[in-house]
């Protein structure tokens, strides 16, 4: 469709709001335009403020959504999913880092004064008898104090004031899995001990619908919702598409029928290369996949042109394109990539392939949404 033009600016107009655009993409409708949506870090937003990234009264970096005009925001929807709730206790730590151990029994090392992933450590978790005896009991009723009803609902009303479209996000069993158990145990239990994982599944399947239950119908609906599952690496899965069928799929199929029974539309965010478990995804029932990773061997276009009909996509754009400051190459990539899901029918929106690193200048990511914003009318 052709957008109207504003006489008087010159400049071309969008009839659909953030959270109108956003919905039509995930539910197969006709939207105006590709969306807009990234994930600059905290880290990235306090190194932008130096070159003109604008604050608030405080002296904090704005929202970014604000700033940006992205179309999608999150508004909580995370509550505590360790066993042993709040628990954080301190183990080592340096004016560099700290180790504490978790409510799953995990020793972690975090970096204190920037971000990054933690350094696995320690692991308590390493069988199904300790599962049972110390951890499972504590998962098998609801807990109001792991969840901030009140200030969810508050911010899920303040932005959806906004126009935008709003989404709660959280983990699942996946990544709960290696924060409880450690890739070791994790890994070798897919094989030796399914009974376990079944049950883990179980548990934490039942444990995250109960209490999303509770914000549902208390906090209220956001417009949809985040599910963040890392499930490759660099051109592999972390394990075969046999073993996520039959030990990890079921519970996410399960918990997607329970949001789509909310009228709510789910989006996968998985990092790594996750092309080969593409079918799973859709037979899973998951309404949108985030965030492509370029780096990691997927590449969008091909899987829009054949997924297109059955995905939307968030996502997409190699981040190491914005860091290499080259105009030039920014605004080809850009280009083909927005008008290469275009001319694929591709519902989409317009992001990094994972997030923006401190390597980007504000500049230059500036200079990129201007660049989408010159091709992002269907």
């Amino acid at each position: 469709m052709k957008p109207p033009t504003d006489v008087a600016e010159g400049n071309r107009l969008t009839l659909q709001s953030p959270r109108e655009v956003v919905d039509a993409l995930l539910r197969k409708k006709e939207a105006d335009r590709v969306g807009l949506f990234d994930s600059p870090w905290n880290d990235t937003l306090r190194k932008w403020v130096t070159q003109g990234y604008p604050t608030d009264e405080k002296g904090d970096p704005v929202s970014p959504p604000d700033h940006f005009g992205f179309d999608i925001v999150g508004v909580g929807g995370w509550f505590d999913p360790l066993p042993l709730r709040g628990v954080s206790e301190l183990i080592e730590e340096t004016s560099e880092w700290k180790v504490t151990r978790n409510g799953a029994g995990a020793a972690l090392k975090y970096w204190k004064n920037r971000s990054g992933t933690p350094e696995h450590i320690d692991f308590r978790m390493t069988s199904r008898e300790v599962w049972d005896r110390d951890y499972r009991p504590h998962l098998l009723a609801v807990d109001r104090q792991r969840m901030d009803v009140a200030g969810t609902a508050k911010e899920l009303a303040r932005r959806k004031a906004q126009g935008l479209w709003t989404h709660y996000g959280h983990l699942f069993i996946w990544e709960n899995m290696r924060q409880s158990l450690g890739d070791v145990c994790m890994y070798q239990s897919l094989l030796l001990d399914p009974d376990w994982i079944r049950d883990y599944g179980r548990v934490y399947t039942d444990f995250f619908k109960a209490h999303y239950k509770i914000l549902l119908e208390e906090a209220g609906k956001p417009d949809g919702i985040w599910v963040y599952e890392d499930l490759g690496y660099k051109h592999r899965l972390f394990c075969s598409t046999e073993v996520l069928r039959n030990l990890i799929f079921p519970y996410y199929k399960e918990m997607v029928d329970f949001f789509h029974s909310y009228d709510l539309p789910v989006v996968l965010h998985t990092c790594g290369f996750v092309e080969p478990a593409l079918d799973l995804i859709v037979e899973a029932g998951f309404d949108a996949l985030n965030p492509m990773e370029v780096k990691a061997g997927n590449d969008p276009l091909r899987i829009a042109e054949k997924y297109a009909d059955r995905l939307a996509f968030i996502g997409g754009l190699d981040a190491r394109i914005l860091e290499s400051g080259d105009k030039d190459l920014i605004r080809r990539e850009v280009a083909r990539l927005v008008e290469g899901m275009k001319r694929r029918g591709a519902r989409f929106v317009y992001a990094s392939d994972h997030s923006i690193s401190t390597l980007v200048r504000y500049e230059n990511f500036k200079y990129a949404i201007a660049v989408y914003r010159e091709h992002m009318y269907y």
